[in-house]
């Protein structure tokens, strides 16, 4: 059962990837949004976890205020599916059109200098577009890191279709990845990575939105191992068909503190920039899984213990 499942899931990843690509974007985009509300009204699993990750991003909004933020986002989320199941087709005019973003002198200067840059992103809008973007607009090839999927086939096809828009991919686990990442650094090279939600559990606890979550700690210590940039990045989609993003000023490494503290602190400080982005957009925040310690872990949820 669960091959077929797999074999299921796979069929469907690329019936999408070959026939959406091939509709024009106003069918894509209004079959998007026929699924996403589709979707939203069965209230499945993921839905009902939008909304209890939203819950901590809007704190106090009603029942009626949170069912129109999961409808929001689950039209964004699928959004930025047809969107990337027509990247591989787009123009690169359209790929350059179909991005603007702010303050891109960190990135530009950071790059210059040759000393590296690490990109850090929450899973808001559509990080694939800002990749291709960076690659066509800016002619900059860069590093990323893919968490694998099964089957092997659907992690197969997710890395050819970002290869296919011009980004090196390394399997998250393996154990190479950072020391990979480390040397494109050294040579003064580009790496993007999703940094909100931690994949091995042993990442860096922060404040998020005035819970504990867990973050991944590679960004951190990319950037104290090896001198590179370290930018948090947000995105964000409004009414048009350009999604819209932000690069924030560089996180600091502190002069003073253990590897570990350091670490610590420039994560807290990339949360917060996710924070800031994610508050300002919460409806293009795509997490329908558990992220707060809270959830992962009932006995740390500080709302169920006793004084």
């Amino acid at each position: 059962m669960v091959g077929l499942r797999e074999r299921l899931t796979d069929g469907l990843y690329g019936l999408g990837w070959g026939t959406v690509r091939t509709l024009p974007e106003p069918v894509a985009t209004r079959l998007g949004r026929t699924i996403a509300d589709a979707a939203w009204r069965r209230r499945g699993a993921g839905v009902r976890r939008l909304e209890s990750n939203y819950a901590r991003v809007v704190p106090g909004a009603s029942p009626e205020r949170l069912a129109e933020l999961s409808r929001a986002g689950m039209r964004s989320y699928l959004r930025y599916w047809m969107e990337s199941f027509r990247l591989p087709a787009w123009s690169p005019e359209r790929v350059r059109e179909g991005f603007e973003v702010k303050d891109l002198h960190h990135l530009t200067d950071g790059l210059a200098a040759g000393k590296g840059v690490v990109l850090a992103l929450p899973h808001l809008a559509n990080w694939d577009l800002a990749g291709a973007w960076v690659t066509t607009k800016l002619r900059t090839p860069f590093t990323t890191v893919a968490e694998r999927l099964k089957p092997e086939t659907l992690y197969d096809r997710f890395v050819a279709y970002r290869e296919g828009l011009g980004m090196e991919v390394l399997p998250h686990s393996g154990g190479s990845a950072f020391g990979t990442l480390a040397r494109r650094l050294r040579d003064g090279g580009l790496v993007c990575l999703v940094a909100d939600r931690d994949l091995s559990a042993s990442g860096v606890e922060v404040d998020f939105f005035g819970e504990t979550a867990r973050m991944p700690a590679g960004p951190a210590l990319l950037a104290q191992q090896t001198g590179a940039l370290l930018l948090p990045v947000t995105l964000w989609y409004d009414d048009s068909p350009v999604m819209r993003g932000r690069v924030h000023p560089p996180v600091e490494v502190p002069g003073t503190g253990s590897r570990a503290e350091k670490t610590s602190a420039m994560t807290q400080v990339l949360a917060d920039a996710f924070a800031t982005g994610i508050a300002d957009h919460p409806e293009d925040w795509h997490m329908l899984q558990r992220l707060w310690l809270a959830d992962l872990d009932p006995a740390k949820d500080p709302r169920k213990r006793t004084a």
